[in-house]
């Protein structure tokens, strides 16, 4: 197997980097023809995959400081991914878990609170009787 390397790597490599340029836009390809690139990538084994992952990424990385660093980016390594504020999921929020109870303890007891439910609240004013 470690005999196979030497061909193996290469041939990875290429095989990234082709992809890789595929993929890729005007600006990470440094303006020059994808043609080139191939040529650049397949005829120099292992400096032209290793020449596109720098140009490419040098690239990207330039146009990212010219936005402003805005564009978006893969957390470090080892650094954790930041977390959203407020609930993810209902059940985890308070607020709708406390209605949820008082909902299910109102249809326990059979009892309606004013302003809730579908028909109009009640008018604590009016005493007439049916």
């Amino acid at each position: 197997m470690v005999r196979a390397l030497p061909y193996i790597v290469p041939l990875a490599l290429a095989l990234f980097a082709l992809i890789d340029l595929s993929r890729s836009s005007a600006v990470e390809r440094a303006e020059i023809h994808p043609a080139a690139w191939v040529a650049i990538i397949v005829l120099l084994p292992v400096v032209g995959p290793v020449a596109w992952i720098a140009v490419s990424r040098s690239r990207i990385a330039a146009a990212r400081r010219a936005a402003g660093g805005t564009a978006p980016t893969r957390p470090a390594p080892g650094r954790p991914k930041p977390r959203r504020s407020g609930p993810v999921a209902p059940d985890d929020d308070p607020d709708f878990l406390w209605r949820l109870e008082r909902e299910r303890r109102r249809r326990a007891h059979g009892t309606q609170e004013p302003g809730d439910g579908d028909g109009p609240a009640p008018d604590p004013e009016d005493r007439s009787t049916d």
